[in-house]
């Protein structure tokens, strides 16, 4: 029996179920000009860097942790995700 036919491909048992991934929209509200550097460099790993700046990540627990570290920062808000 070839390899091939051995198991069943990842997408072959994941057809037919749609997930949709939650999302998060972060927007920085204060400037970070006299912050340490430790939250400058967890702004820029979040991709924000200017004010009133947005954008627009999947809910995972990293990027959960990261915006607790700058919550006097930045506000998120949940908003409905993309299917996969």
């Amino acid at each position: 029996m070839p390899r091939s036919e051995a198991r069943p491909s990842r997408r072959s048992r994941t057809e037919g179920v749609c997930v949709v991934v939650k999302m998060l929209k972060i927007t920085q509200v204060k400037s970070y000009v006299g912050r340490p550097e430790k939250q400058r460099k967890v702004l820029r790993g979040l991709g924000l860097g200017k004010m009133n700046r947005s954008v627009v990540l999947e809910d995972r627990a990293e990027v959960r942790g990261m915006i607790n570290k700058i919550s006097h920062l930045v506000k998120y808000e949940e908003i409905e995700g993309k299917e996969i």
